[in-house]
């Protein structure tokens, strides 16, 4: 859960939301070397005067073209293999269904007869005391921890997009087409979302509450949601 005062990520939860924070960094600290070498030779060459050996340089030439190159490089190789990481769905212990609507969200458990719901935001008015106001759901998207989980996204009338950050999510729900991503939550807890498209005037106010929970907890909690 994000806070005011907060710069960075949130906490990761997921295997590739920690590899997405760890690029990130990378391409920063890439990022902050660029600035700083072109800062120091904008400031040397402001302080000193140019020479002919600055002007017509065939080694500073074949640098500056070889460096582009490689930092280019530093910067697609780990980027190619969490692209290809994050679309990589392997063997589900779980496949959910998620169907936007104007403005709400239902959810699917396919691998269940019976286990389906609709999850509408709480009004302010009547949301209980110690939550979080336009985030909080009456009805919470409940998955197994440390369970590799398929997500199957989709909409029943405009664009919308399932995100959830802290898992390192967000597919777009396009009517008429299926979209899936696969994610595994390390830790339990409570992880909060919004619908990331701009899909009408209560595009706000369609949050998403997923709650990772031991299998235990989650096989007592889909055994009495489908009796």
């Amino acid at each position: 859960m994000a806070n005011h005062s907060q710069f960075g990520f949130q906490d990761a939860s997921s295997p590739i939301m920690e590899e997405l924070v760890e690029f990130h960094d990378h391409a920063l600290m890439v990022a902050l070397a660029i600035c700083s070498l072109v800062l120091y030779l904008l400031t040397l060459m402001l302080m000193e005067k140019l020479s002919s050996n600055t002007v017509d340089a065939q080694e500073v030439e074949l640098v500056w073209t070889i460096l582009p190159a490689i930092v280019l490089i530093l910067l697609a190789l780990p980027s190619l293999q969490i692209l290809y990481m994050m679309d990589e769905v392997d063997e589900p212990d779980l496949t959910l269904k998620a169907i936007g609507h104007q403005w709400y969200w239902s959810y699917e458990y396919t691998d269940f007869k019976d286990l389906t719901f609709d999850s509408y935001m709480i009004p302010t008015t009547e949301l209980p005391l110690g939550h979080f106001r336009l985030l909080e759901v009456d009805h919470r998207v409940v998955i197994p921890m440390e369970s590799p989980i398929r997500i199957i996204v989709t909409a029943a009338d405009v664009l919308h997009s399932w995100a959830v950050p802290t898992l390192g999510v967000k597919t777009d729900a396009i009517p008429g087409r299926l979209n899936q991503t696969s994610f595994i939550t390390t830790r339990p807890g409570i992880f909060y979302g919004q619908c990331s498209e701009i899909c009408g005037a209560n595009h706000s106010y369609m949050p998403i509450v997923v709650e990772s929970t031991p299998l235990t907890h989650f096989e007592n909690w889909s055994s009495l949601l489908s009796s």
